[in-house]
């Protein structure tokens, strides 16, 4: 199978959460011996800003742990004309171009052979449902929503069983425990301060907790203001600055335990939807403590694979327990461990991808092209 990605970004993860999951699922597809091609547009913000902060050197722990995937830049659709010629699957995320997605589909309309999928893993059809109605998707054969809630405004908009939930999940090749276990200390937080969404869940469900619990604490990420880091010193923390992605794991590995503090949106609006750090942390072994979300959708098992804190208090109380109880450790561990190896890693949502292909298939969809490996 061909499979042709058009994503925001595959070289940069700055504030660019949706190119983890991405880089894990392409890589499961050049594994298993498909023709993987992604395309992102020239100047993308994110690589714009990596680059500016970092230099050419902020791609190098992408491309040393991803060896096997490469992306193309376009500017104009001559750029990618050649590479759709002979394509089975055609897939174009949401933080993509209004001409783009409605050029794709316009092929797709002409009849061509592959299959269009519109890829959605943001809030925006719930916050700003404008934005993504913007999009002609008139030709597109389903859409991949990363959660029930942001499938069923798509179902709402007229698209009934052409929608599907493809949750992320972690690229357990790479985000996994570390063989050799070292001492561990403190917390770490990884995640960007945005536009302050969240910073009243921050101080209440992390920095506070984690300096009455008497625990060191770090924090990797971007986008944060003068007076985020003021707070973050206020309460003590230490900013560490970007993080390249694939070095989460061993940061992870480093360290005693890490929170979950989900935005807003996913608390509030948009249940069942937790954040990518979330399947990358238990895939790393690390003890993970959650502020409130919703796990509607059943993914995990609260309080085995991870514990829940419906308050500050019940986030000190967690803390202390798990800076002192060693077993407690091992436990959630043990548990986040073997629900994201049975049922979240970036190899489960490829077969849940093929599957979704043969369906669309099987309903009338005009690319007949047996996808490799199906034959087995």
């Amino acid at each position: 199978m061909k499979l042709v990605y058009f994503t925001h970004s595959l070289a940069s993860c700055w504030n660019n959460g949706n190119a983890h999951f991405l880089r894990g699922v392409l890589s499961e597809f050049s594994r298993r011996g498909d023709e993987v091609v992604a395309f992102e547009p020239a100047n993308a913000w994110s690589l714009k800003n990596l680059l500016h902060d970092h230099g050419a050197a902020g791609v190098l722990a992408y491309e040393a742990a991803y060896p096997e995937l490469s992306s193309r830049s376009y500017r104009h659709a001559e750029d990618y004309q050649d590479a759709l010629a002979d394509a089975d699957v055609v897939i174009v995320h949401e933080w993509n171009d209004v001409q783009l997605v409605a050029e794709l589909g316009a092929r797709r309309r002409r009849g061509v052979r592959f299959i269009l999928l519109f890829h959605d893993t943001h809030h925006r059809a719930v916050s700003d449902p404008a934005a993504i109605r913007a999009f002609d998707l008139n030709g597109y054969d389903g859409v991949l929503a990363f959660g029930e809630t942001v499938a069923e405004v798509y179902r709402r908009w007229g698209w009934g069983r052409r929608v599907w939930v493809w949750h992320e999940a972690a690229d357990s090749r790479r985000f996994q425990p570390s063989a050799m276990q070292g001492d561990r200390a403190g917390l770490v937080w990884i995640g960007n301060w945005g536009d302050g969404e969240r910073g009243e869940e921050l101080e209440g469900f992390l920095l506070g907790p984690a300096r009455t619990a008497g625990l060191k604490l770090d924090i990797h990420g971007v986008r944060y203001p003068p007076s985020a880091l003021g707070t973050l010193a206020r309460y003590g923390a230490e900013y560490r600055g970007w993080l390249p992605n694939a070095q989460a794991p061993e940061v992870f590995n480093r360290h005693l335990a890490t929170v979950h503090v989900p935005r807003r949106f996913y608390a509030e609006t948009l249940p069942g939807i937790p954040t990518i750090r979330v399947f990358e942390a238990l895939a790393c072994g690390i003890p993970l403590v959650c502020a409130p979300w919703d796990d509607c959708e059943h993914l995990f098992r609260p309080g085995q694979d991870y514990l829940v804190a419906r308050n500050g208090a019940e986030m000190v109380h967690h803390l202390r327990a798990l800076a002192d109880d060693a077993e407690l450790r091992r436990s959630l561990v043990r548990n986040g461990l073997e629900t994201i190896r049975a049922r979240h890693t970036c190899a489960h949502r490829v077969h849940e991808l093929v599957g979704i292909l043969a369906t669309i298939r099987g309903a009338g969809g005009r690319n007949e092209t047996m996808l490799a490996g199906d034959a087995a």
